[in-house]
């Protein structure tokens, strides 16, 4: 065996070691409690925004139903709107249990994002209806990314700037800690499919 082969098999190694720690971390099903320390597994924590009203909401707010968290800004051109038309689509396909679950779309983009412009953005026909709008102050937001592992960056000068961040959402059960990873761009019927299996796990 040459040393180049050695060294291509020892990277590939290395790579698939990677992916499967990433999988174990944020992956489909919920880790094992961390019962000895009192953490929470994988994303999600304590955080302080405001609602659509002005409201202070915390973590709180997440209990007592299902809910699926999702970061983005009302100015994002593609990923957001799209994500807000899918899960709507995913709780109509759930029929009953689409009542056990609330959608919760965060914004990383407090210069813009004011409660009344969350308000307003959410009213669109187009999306589902009862989403839950929060924003905050710069750190407020940026608190609650790192809870819940969200990357986002500013793109761009003057007001036409894009937000760059994470496309992923969160499924979290009713006692707020987190169930499993809703990636972007899988079909509601798949999506529907994920809540559903996480239900009968509890």
């Amino acid at each position: 065996m040459t040393p180049k082969l050695i060294l291509r098999l020892l990277a590939a190694a290395i790579v698939v070691a990677g992916l499967t720690f990433l999988a174990v971390q944020i992956g489909g099903r919920r880790p094992a409690p961390e019962a000895a320390s009192g953490l929470q597994a994988g994303p999600g924590g304590p955080f302080t925004l405001v609602d659509a009203t002005g409201r202070t909401y915390t973590e709180a707010g997440l209990k007592g139903r299902w809910s699926i968290v999702f970061f983005g800004f009302t100015f994002c051109p593609d990923v957001c709107p799209m994500t807000l038309d899918t899960l709507g689509r995913t709780l109509d396909l759930l029929g009953p249990d689409g009542r056990k679950v609330q959608i919760i779309f965060v914004s990383v983009d407090p210069e813009r994002d004011t409660p009344a412009k969350m308000a307003a953005y959410l009213d669109n026909p187009a999306f589902p209806k009862g989403v839950i709008g929060l924003t905050g102050s710069p750190e407020q937001v940026a608190a609650v990314a790192r809870a819940y592992k969200v990357y986002y960056e500013k793109e761009g000068e003057g007001d036409a700037y894009l937000i760059n961040h994470s496309s992923i959402s969160y499924l979290m059960d009713p006692s707020g800690r987190f169930a499993r990873v809703l990636p972007y761009g899988m079909a509601p019927e798949a999506l529907a499919g994920q809540v559903r299996d996480a239900m009968k796990r509890g």
